[in-house]
């Protein structure tokens, strides 16, 4: 039975119960902020805390890095210059011809799942599609998609199979609603040099349906990403709500704030609905998207994502930074983030109420990279360890403390943390202090200065460990032996 057929049927099995009194437990949402701002992250997802993500699909093929596909016909760019020089000039090979090189040859899904389960991973995320405008799933709107072109399988479905299979809740991203604009460099043409004016092959009407019919909205900033034409808008809502009503998925990604006013607000509206539906009236859905750029945001209606950032305090609401070990889609000789970096970064994030979505860089082929194979065996002993201070936990009354400032906000992510930043989590009575490092010598944790504390023990080590407390804090002695490297966790019983 095909995925469309049975998400009709159990849409319209599920359908009776909701108006049979599920309703009861929670509205059903239409596309009004007033009832959007009724949405409260679940529970499954505030206990999660970290995701791995999969930002990959064609544009991988060259090794280039993000926004290949725009960047490719941008004369004078890095990505122009390498696209001339190894494949041709775009006035006969564009990104059109991109698409049939990626192959996906060595992609195994379930056999990365289990390396993201290890790594500790509690849901996964699969791009959809980017705003290259070429869909991942059996889409039914878009002839552009992986099952009839490049790799011909199913990228979506098959990444969903799998993580159902290691027990990790499942998520999509779109990027598609700046596609439009997004998009409009490849109407262009050289402004000098021997093919100058010649225009490239997304003038050509035969490939319109993948490059958007020419028109004259530019790609810039604001409003300006997602682009003004009505139909554009509906085209976008019946795409997105294939993909949603195909895979049913946890959560959705938008890449920018609710696209296209009542529009965006109005799928949103649907998937928080469908999703009350399968669970018996109890909404579980998430739906990320961001303060920035394009589109609406309410930070009531949603949860917040902030890309490669953070948050400067607790915020009073559930969060999530995305951001990758490298960059967005592979690049060759690129800069790998350190499984450290990850660490201290995902601790920071937990301290103040939010969650990392980390996208693990996949070769074009589906290969891990040796920087990616490295990360994932590192994180997975960490966590296995020290994880009952990430998962489940809560915020304490501050985040933290220590001489690293933390700006806050998109684009904000390489701080140098040492082991005197000390982040805080909670279980119940249960406080633990993440420093974020190895000490080296006495850490003395100011905010720790009356506060009721009964007990104080290093979390993987039997070593007894040696801390007394004052007026100016609670003081922990060096152990013989840290248990592990990175960030090292202390559990203390609390008084509240």
């Amino acid at each position: 039975m095909s995925r469309v057929k049975l998400s009709l049927l159990i849409s319209i099995s599920v359908v009776t119960v909701l108006l049979q009194g599920c309703a009861s437990k929670a509205k059903p949402f239409d596309a009004t902020w007033e009832s959007l701002q009724q949405y409260q992250a679940p529970e499954w997802f505030r206990d999660a805390k970290f995701g791995i993500w999969a930002h990959w699909g064609p544009q991988a093929v060259p090794g280039q890095g993000d926004w290949y596909a725009r960047r490719m016909y941008l004369q004078g760019d890095g990505a122009y210059n390498y696209h001339v020089k190894t494949y041709g000039h775009p006035t006969e090979f564009g990104y059109k011809d991109i698409i049939p090189l990626w192959k996906a040859e060595k992609w195994d899904p379930d056999y990365l799942m289990s390396l993201y389960k290890k790594a500790g991973a509690k849901y996964f995320v699969s791009m959809a599609v980017h705003h290259d405008n070429f869909d991942l799933w059996d889409s039914t709107y878009h002839r552009w998609n992986a099952v009839k072109m490049g790799p011909q399988r199913d990228i979506v479905g098959q990444w969903q199979d799998a993580a159902e299979k290691y027990g990790l809740y499942f998520g999509v991203s779109e990027h598609l609603a700046a596609s439009y604009t997004w998009f409009t460099s490849s109407h262009g043409a050289d402004k000098d040099g021997p093919k100058a004016g010649v225009p490239y092959d997304g003038t050509d009407s035969k490939y319109w349906d993948l490059y958007h019919p020419k028109h004259d909205e530019p790609f810039g900033s604001g409003e300006k990403w997602y682009g003004k034409n009505p139909q554009w808008h509906l085209t976008w809502d019946k795409r997105i709500r294939d993909l949603l009503d195909q895979y049913q998925p946890d959560l959705l990604y938008s890449d920018g704030g609710f696209p296209f006013g009542e529009v965006g607000r109005g799928l949103v509206a649907h998937f928080y609905n469908t999703n009350m539906q399968q669970h018996r009236g109890k909404l579980q859905a998430v739906y990320t998207c961001k303060e920035m750029g394009s589109g609406e945001f309410n930070r009531q209606a949603c949860v917040q994502d902030v890309e490669r950032g953070a948050m400067q305090d607790i915020n009073p609401l559930p969060w999530q930074t995305d951001t990758s070990n490298g960059d967005w889609y592979y690049r060759t000789r690129d800069r790998y983030k350190t499984t450290g970096q990850v660490i201290r970064l995902l601790a920071d994030i937990v301290s103040k109420n939010g969650n990392m979505l980390l996208n693990i860089v996949l070769r074009p082929d589906g290969s891990l990279p040796p920087e990616s194979e490295k990360l994932l065996a590192e994180l997975g002993p960490w966590m296995d360890m020290n994880g009952e201070a990430i998962y489940g936990t809560r915020p304490w009354k501050v985040y933290g403390e220590g001489p690293t400032v933390v700006g806050g906000g998109h684009f904000k992510e390489d701080y140098p943390f040492k082991a005197d930043d000390i982040r805080f989590t909670t279980k119940g009575n249960t406080l633990y202090a993440i420093a974020l490092g190895v000490p080296t010598a006495d850490l003395k944790i100011k905010s720790l200065a009356g506060v009721s504390i009964s007990d104080c023990r290093l979390v993987g080590s039997k070593e007894k460990l040696q801390w007394t407390q004052d007026a100016e804090g609670l003081t922990i002695k060096p152990v013989s032996q840290w248990p592990c490297d990175h960030a090292v966790v202390f559990k203390m019983k609390i008084k509240h």
